[in-house]
């Protein structure tokens, strides 16, 4: 099986938000020529300035790349985009790789392993960790479910992307990996924002509190980051609340799936969707500690509304 390198093979990307665009972006640095398409023209235009080339709709995708990349929404978003009439299984030619970024159920990736592999398409969950700058920069690490062979063809395009990449076995397996890491992510800022919040009511200067709490062991490094943006009240979304929100409806199914109980991640779920119906949805989801001042009263922290 060829590599799949820039010298080798043309890439379609679909969906082009804030981590899709920003994917698409180091591939063109990194040499792929591109075929762009985003329900926002606006969208595709932007990252065409870099020389990629604007299509009209998925059939247009499918039918110019060798290699079919997608980073969507939600379950929905990815069935429609690839088994609809229009969708890209009914114009990708037999012997095309899709390479699906989006985090969506385990089943729902084994569906479309399945309903690709019947028309001769070869489907690899890519789900991915790491926020916007990791994106930009190239250091995001990559949950793999899907066939050995693709892959490790599919080596050069992860490593334009990704500081590090994991095959976890067969269909499903990347976006249940995503899925058992995305419960720490948000279980984390939850726990953060209690600890925080009983600080500052037991009289700690928030700032300290926060600057010390940085420089502690406990602190993951994808939370680190929030504590800077927290304590000037940025909650401008890096990841956002809507998103891990959804993650958690997806969590939480998996684990009724499972019979799996998970008491921590339901009480989480609350307090992220209440923020979300507070009008929360374009912010990150670090805005939980916002949330958590609000019931405990605090209203020094809120003075400078999110930036």
């Amino acid at each position: 099986m060829k590599s799949l390198s820039a010298d080798q093979v043309k890439v379609g990307f679909i969906g082009l938000g804030q981590m899709g665009g920003r994917i698409a972006q180091r591939l063109l640095g990194h040499g792929y020529q591109l075929y762009l398409y985003d329900r926002d023209p606006a969208k595709a235009q932007a990252i065409a300035t870099q020389d990629g080339i604007v299509t009209n709709n998925i059939h247009e995708v499918a039918r110019a790349a060798d290699v079919i990349l997608s980073c969507l929404t939600n379950d929905e978003a990815v069935r429609s985009v690839y088994t609809a009439p229009m969708g890209a299984f009914a114009a990708a030619r037999r012997g095309t790789i899709v390479l699906e970024m989006s985090t969506i159920s385990p089943d729902s990736s084994r569906e479309l392993h399945r309903l690709g592999a019947q028309g001769g398409i070869e489907v690899l969950d890519v789900a991915i960790s790491g926020s916007t700058p990791a994106a930009e920069q190239g250091t995001l690490t990559l949950l793999v479910g899907g066939n050995r062979d693709f892959f490790r063809a599919a080596e050069p395009i992860f490593q334009a992307v990704a500081k590090q990449y994991f095959l976890l076995g067969g269909p499903g397996s990347g976006t249940t990996m995503k899925l058992v890491v995305n419960t720490l992510l948000g279980l984390g800022m939850q726990a953060i924002a209690e600890a925080v919040v009983l600080g500052e009511k037991a009289g700690l200067d928030r700032e300290r509190l926060l600057e010390v709490l940085s420089k502690t062991a406990v602190i993951a490094p994808a939370h680190m980051g929030k504590l800077a943006r927290i304590a000037i009240n940025n909650y401008r979304p890096q990841f956002p609340l809507r998103l891990m929100n959804k993650d958690f409806e997806l969590i939480l199914k998996a684990a009724a799936i499972e019979h799996v109980r998970m008491p921590a991640t339901e009480a989480a779920f609350y307090v992220n969707s209440e923020e979300l119906a507070g009008g929360g949805d374009e912010e990150d989801f670090s805005a939980v500690l916002r949330r958590m001042e609000e019931a405990a009263g605090i209203v020094s922290a809120l003075a400078s509304h999110t930036l």
